[in-house]
């Protein structure tokens, strides 16, 4: 009889974590990117770019297995995408922001108390691709 409660909690904790709903006005905030950072939860990264360049992000975010926009987009000035694990379905959420002359990137994980570099992973991934692509074009 516990084994089965205790399926059932496992069943019942990964069903949330894969349905809990996403509230974009939770998530889709000001990344406050100061500097480059990594985090236990995540990471946050400032690079030189402007409204083509958020395109152009965009388009390579949105390439990525299992992510989805939650909210905004390159126009406007901010726009937040989940990006699901494959098995589990565990949410991590990236804001990326246009400000002067920049774009702010915020990544973090929902869940937990450490993504294991999953979100530096494949921030720098994006960003590796956005700037080869940058000198092909």
């Amino acid at each position: 009889m516990i084994f089965w409660f205790i399926v059932l909690v496992i069943v019942a904790g990964l069903a949330w974590i894969r349905l809990a709903p996403s509230d974009p006005a939770v998530w889709n905030v000001d990344p406050m990117v100061t500097s480059d950072q990594d985090l236990a939860h995540g990471v946050r990264r400032r690079i030189p770019g402007d409204a083509e360049t958020f395109e152009r992000l965009h388009g390579i975010i949105l390439e990525t297995p299992r992510t989805e926009v939650l909210a905004g987009g390159p126009s406007e000035p901010r726009a937040t995408y989940i990006t699901r694990s494959k098995w589990f379905g565990f949410p991590d959420y990236t804001t990326v922001q246009q400000g002067e002359g920049s774009l702010e990137i915020y990544a973090r994980q929902r869940f937990g108390q450490s993504d294991m570099g999953v979100n530096r992973e494949r921030v720098e991934g994006w960003l590796s691709r956005l700037e080869s692509e940058g000198a092909e074009g």
